[in-house]
């Protein structure tokens, strides 16, 4: 009996309602089943067979070359078996099909879903009574509505082997969306998020009104990608430190390290400071071989000091807070004493349009900073090294018993962090034209961090994405940029920046609660 009067359905009318809508494809699916016996069941067993072949370690040269022999031939026939049937087949499942798009939603689904809808209706009322708990009612009714929405799916992943289409795969991951929902776990994930775009939008409507400028100009947000360009490789860096439970200290100095070094080898003429009371001059070399050195050396240096990090905390079981934390103090004081903490003016004007050019007004360290993401991402998710850092920060015990060399693998995240520190201070240095000084950068290692952990980087370890990175590095830029122009004092930025970064690791940590 349909819901057409407003009743609910009970189980024997559910089932009955669906029967004629089975026993129709349940026929068609027994006639797909029949001719795809011999063909294409049969290509899939084969080419199973021939993969476990090549793999079987007890068969001679000859055993396995006979039996692949052997099963080719038979898989030849099935093909053509399999090409034979495939009109018919084709046929059927687009009959099949037809019929699901003209009598499931109107017969079956649409009355059980109406009768769902009273059914919570009356859930409600009997709860005021007291006569049922709420929450198990409600779910109850929910895990039916959802069983009906996937029983179609279910009939039509067997018609065409799991094959859907891209508007059916939507339709299935936007059910699956509000049938798994839970707001406090959704306020968990994004509550943070919700509170700064509301902020953001704040400032949009403020700073016209206050500096009768608008925020959101072309121009301003060019300014907000160029800002976020460098740092983004120092976020990317860190972020794979804190994947296995750890972070760095010393991005700040190492900036100004790179700064420094980048400056006094891209100089415009001789150099105004002195090295350890040495003044370098290399404005004898191509402008274009100066860049690639100064690179090199940018890279080198981190890499040098971040790999020593590296070891100590992978061979000793340092924490990194410690072994980053004295890298901090050996950078600062090296570079300060080198170079007695003066800044080393402009480098060669000619450079930034050489590395950084804008090409009709937009600025290429913007692409930059892509190519980084694109990278660290293919690192992270296609290769065994990227896999392997997640087993080691979710358990690096485990990590280690399964095979995985938890040294290699935490000595390489700082070596990446490394490189990817050395290209972000030498890009900076063109971004800026020069100016490099050991103080440069200062504070810089706490908006790197913050932004892989509003990003969603968890210092529990094994839990991050490079997408988070990257939203984390735009959100904490464009805010920055924001309070700057609209005049917000310095200081009470760092105070801002601390609440997001107190607030986002509080919601992690109940995230992580919960899940224990």
């Amino acid at each position: 009996m349909a819901n057409v009067n407003g009743k609910i359905l009970t189980a024997e009318e559910e089932q009955n309602l669906r029967r004629p809508i089975e026993e129709y494809v349940g026929k068609i699916q027994a006639e797909v089943d029949a001719l795809r016996s011999d063909g294409t069941d049969k290509v899939l067993s084969l080419q199973n067979q021939i993969d476990g072949i090549k793999r079987d370690r007890s068969l001679t040269k000859g055993e396995k070359e006979e039996r692949i022999a052997n099963a080719r031939a038979e898989l030849e026939k099935a093909r053509a078996v399999e090409a034979k049937n495939k009109d018919a087949v084709s046929k059927l499942v687009a009959d099949a099909q037809e019929y699901l798009e003209a009598h499931y939603d109107r017969e079956y689904y649409q009355p059980v879903r109406e009768s769902c809808e009273r059914e919570k209706a009356v859930a409600r009322e009997r709860y005021q009574k007291g006569s049922v708990e709420l929450e198990k009612e409600l779910q109850r009714i929910k895990d039916r509505k959802h069983a009906a929405f996937n029983y179609k799916y279910h009939l039509i992943d067997l018609l065409r082997m799991s094959k859907f289409t891209f508007r059916e795969t939507r339709e299935r991951k936007w059910e699956n969306y509000q049938y798994t929902f839970n707001r406090r776990s959704f306020l968990l994930q994004n509550g943070l998020y919700i509170a700064i775009l509301l902020i953001f939008i704040a400032l949009c409507i403020i700073t016209p009104i206050v500096k009768n400028t608008p925020l959101l100009t072309y121009n301003n947000v060019l300014n907000i990608l160029q800002q976020a360009s460098p740092r983004m490789f120092l976020a990317l860096g860190v972020a794979g430190l804190i994947l296995l439970t750890g972070t760095d200290l010393s991005i700040g100095r190492m900036v100004g390290m790179g700064m420094t070094t980048a400056t006094i080898i891209m100089h415009q003429g001789i150099n105004t400071g002195s090295v350890f009371g040495h003044v370098f001059d290399f404005t004898g070399l191509p402008v274009g071989l100066r860049v690639v050195f100064a690179l090199v050396m940018c890279v080198f240096l981190c890499t040098f000091f971040t790999t020593v990090a590296g070891f100590f905390t992978a061979k000793f079981k340092m924490h990194p807070f410690i072994s980053t934390m004295a890298n901090m103090l050996v950078i600062f004081g090296l570079v300060t004493y080198a170079t007695k903490g003066v800044s080393f003016g402009a480098i060669e004007p000619t450079i930034p349009a050489m590395v950084i050019p804008k090409i009709n007004g937009f600025p290429t360290i913007i692409l930059w900073a892509v190519a980084a993401v694109a990278i660290v991402w293919f690192i992270w998710n296609k290769t065994t090294f990227g896999k392997n850092l997640y087993a080691v920060g979710g358990n690096p015990e485990a990590a280690a018993v399964s095979g995985i060399y938890v040294f290699g693998v935490t000595v390489g995240a700082f070596v990446l962090a490394g490189i990817l520190y050395g290209f972000g201070s030498w890009l900076e240095c063109a971004r800026m034209v020069g100016s490099g000084s050991a103080a440069y950068g200062q504070g810089w290692e706490m908006d790197a961090i913050a932004a892989c952990v509003v990003g969603g980087v968890s210092f529990t370890g094994g839990i991050g994405r490079i997408s988070g990175v990257v939203v984390g590095v735009f959100i904490f830029t464009a805010l920055t940029y924001s309070l700057t122009i609209l005049g917000i004092d310095t200081n009470l930025q760092f105070v801002f920046s601390g609440i997001i970064i107190l607030v986002a690791v509080t919601l992690d940590c109940l995230k992580y609660v919960q899940k224990k």
